[in-house]
């Protein structure tokens, strides 16, 4: 769906929610390029949006602000839909996605799915590229992904966010979860995007704002409150990860949703440091008895359902 935002001509926005990022196609007489692709289980989709949006044209070019699967799931449906499909990727990710490893692309330790796709450019940091009539400059973002970028084009002082900024905060903060220190890294982007002095930002996830300023002060409140108290942040990313999956499912029994989420890595090694003294069963229900109590999930006769 396209924002209310009056976003400046050859720029479309596909707002996908919480499962699959948002999607940004820039389209002007030359190319036509997609900014992320979303999940995997969306990419039928994806597809259809994609296609309709462009009328009979083809799609050019493909790139993404990071790698989580959410932001890239999409790429191989996209590759095979349009065989000379350019994918630009952050530089960092690039060993990792020629290689294949779904380790370290992070898709095995969260438990969720992307089927493996190819690159053809790299979105150097520093570098620009000319989408739908104007100049995006492509800049460093580390903190929820340590590779991410940022797209900005200054003349209409848009900003591509990803999950760097929200208009109610930023991504969970992954190397944070496994035990590598980040916080500071989001606080350094997020002073980032407050000197491009963005106009309008189109978020990873969320409605297209033009409130930055207020954006920014809740992103910097939420980062504080996480970095005194990182086992909050522990549980936030926890919670994140098991409404992530049952976006995916929309419903399955706590027993089948048990089984799978104690053979998630990023489960156990969550559990192993801020488990607080509980087992992983009696740990795990805790969680998913917060996300019932904040109405993320409902369950009945042991089925949980997503809401």
């Amino acid at each position: 769906m396209n924002s209310p935002v009056n976003l400046p001509a050859g720029v479309t926005v596909f707002e996908r929610g919480w499962l699959s990022a948002n999607n940004v196609l820039l389209c002007d007489e030359n190319s036509a390029t997609l900014v992320d692709s979303g999940y995997v289980t969306h990419q039928a989709q994806t597809l259809a949006l994609l296609e309709h949006a462009l009328q009979g044209r083809t799609l050019d070019q493909l790139a993404n602000t990071h790698l989580h699967s959410d932001h890239c799931g999409g790429n191989q449906a996209l590759q095979g839909r349009y065989p000379a499909l350019q994918t630009w990727i952050p530089p960092g990710s690039a060993p990792d996605v020629q290689a294949w490893r779904e380790d370290a692309l992070s898709y095995k330790p969260t438990g969720q799915n992307c089927p493996p796709f190819k690159f053809s450019g790299l979105l150097q940091p520093g570098s620009s590229h000319r989408w739908a009539n104007m100049e995006w400059e492509v800049h460093a973002a580390p903190g929820h992904d340590p590779h991410s970028v940022i797209l900005f084009a200054p003349e209409h002082r848009l900003l591509m966010s990803a999950d760097a900024l929200w208009q109610n905060g930023f991504g969970v903060v992954f190397p944070e979860l496994v035990g590598v220190d980040a916080f500071d890294e989001v606080g350094q982007t997020l002073d980032l995007i407050e000197r491009l002095q963005p106009a309008i930002v189109i978020p990873g996830h969320g409605a297209v704002f033009t409130e930055v300023a207020p954006a920014l002060a809740l992103a910097r409140s939420k980062l504080e409150s996480f970095a005194r108290n990182p086992e909050r942040h522990a549980r936030y990313g926890t919670k994140v990860l098991l409404k992530f999956k049952l976006l995916e499912w929309g419903r399955i029994s706590k027993t089948e949703f048990s089984d799978w989420a104690l053979q998630v890595p990023y489960m156990n090694d969550l559990h192993s440091r801020f488990g607080q003294g509980h087992d992983l069963h009696t740990w795990l229900d805790m969680m998913l008895a917060e996300l019932e109590r904040s109405g993320a999930l409902e369950v009945h006769d042991g089925i949980l359902h997503d809401a």
